[in-house]
Order: structure tokens, then C-alpha cells, then sequence
């Protein structure tokens, strides 16, 4: 009997080790940070929910910071990974996109953040941006062109586009896009939120499948 009970705790504690969630680094800028939500709402959250009601067990950390280039992201990457999470997600490349940066900076910063991520074996999915056409079609292709061509490279995961789920929900329409934006038109509300993060969803899951635990 007692050899029994040994047995069925060694089983039980050994689940448990098995079912340690786990952890996922978010690394962004304000569309991570969950600028202008309620708590809660955010992006981070939300996929957290999201992928635990869809069969990962995972914790996300948030290390969004509002108004952040790719610049500001490279210069943390090595900090932000020092806690050796399991996985990363990365999503930045907006504020370059509003100010028009030079995409081939953008690429190097971005190339910069998956190396750190590589040189410590950690799994990366890497949320990619589509450029507006207002600043020509040359621009928008070299900087659509970024995130494939980085996640092909390094072997990252690749969601190309952080606004797909407003997008399909919207019908590619700019104005009915706008029910799921808050008022500064830029950043998603909690609903628009929810869109983007089911069509994140699978992205992420595969990011999980890739852990070897």
C-alpha cells in the first residue's frame, strides 16, 4: 500500500512539473503595453486567455513600452531575455512606420532582437506590421518585406500582420475598421483587440508546439 501512495505521488508531482505554464516574453511597443485600455484588456492578456482556453498552459509577461521604435527594442532585447523565458513574441516596427524610419534600420534592429533570442536558444514568434501606401509604393514594400524575410531567416514563427483580425472583420474597409479603434485611430480598442489576438491565436500555439520541454 505504502508503495502504492509512493508511486501515486511521485506521478502527481511529476504532472505538475509537466504542467508548469509557460512563459512567454512580449516584447513591444504600445499595442503590447495596452495603451489606452482597462486592465485586463490588453494584448497581452487577452492572448494569455486566449491560448490557455485554447489548450496551452502559459503566463505572459508584458514588456511593452508605449512610443517604442525598433531601436528601443533592440537596446532591451538583451534585458528583457536575461530571465531566459521560454518563448518570445516580438512586435514592434509601428513607430518606425509613423515616422517614417528607414526600413533597412528597422530590419537591422529587428535582426538585432532575433539574434539575442537565437544566441539563447529561446523561440521567437515575430508579429509583423504592413506600412500604409501614403508614403509610396517602394517604402511599403521594403518594409512589408521585413518580417517575412526575418522570420524565414532566423526561423521564427511569422504572423505578418498584427492588424489582421480588425482587417477581416472590417472587410478591408478603412471606415468600418474604425468601430474597432479608439479615438486616436492608431491603437485598437478592447474589441478590435480581441479580432487581432484570434488571428494571433494559431501563431501562438505554433510558437508552443515548437518548445521541446
Amino acid at each position: 500500500m505504502r508503495k502504492t501512495l509512493a508511486l501515486l505521488s511521485l506521478l502527481v508531482f511529476t504532472g505538475a512539473a509537466w504542467a508548469e505554464p509557460l512563459r512567454i516574453t512580449a516584447l513591444g511597443d504600445s499595442l503590447v503595453q495596452g495603451y489606452g485600455l482597462p486592465q485586463g484588456q490588453g494584448l497581452v492578456p487577452q492572448l494569455e486567455r486566449w491560448m490557455n482556453e485554447n489548450g496551452a498552459e502559459v503566463m505572459l509577461q508584458n514588456a511593452g513600452v508605449s512610443g517604442d521604435t525598433t531601436a528601443g527594442g533592440a537596446e532591451r532585447a538583451e534585458w528583457t531575455l536575461s530571465d531566459n523565458p521560454d518563448c518570445l513574441i516580438v512586435l514592434l516596427g509601428g513607430n518606425d512606420m509613423l515616422r517614417g524610419l528607414d526600413p533597412q534600420e528597422a530590419r537591422g534592429n529587428l535582426e538585432q532582437i532575433l539574434q539575442s533570442a537565437q544566441s539563447k536558444g529561446i523561440k521567437v514568434l515575430l508579429i509583423g506590421m504592413k506600412a500604409p501606401r501614403n508614403y509610396g509604393p517602394e517604402y511599403k514594400q521594403a518594409f512589408d518585406a521585413i518580417y517575412p524575410e526575418l522570420a524565414s531567416e532566423y526561423g521564427a514563427v511569422l504572423h505578418p500582420d498584427a492588424f489582421a483580425g480588425i482587417a477581416a472583420a472590417a472587410g478591408n474597409d478603412p471606415a468600418a475598421a474604425q468601430s474597432f479603434m479608439q479615438d486616436d485611430g492608431i491603437h485598437p480598442n478592447a474589441q478590435g483587440v480581441a479580432l487581432n489576438v484570434a488571428a494571433i491565436g494559431p501563431a501562438a500555439l505554433q510558437l508552443v508546439a515548437a518548445i521541446d520541454r
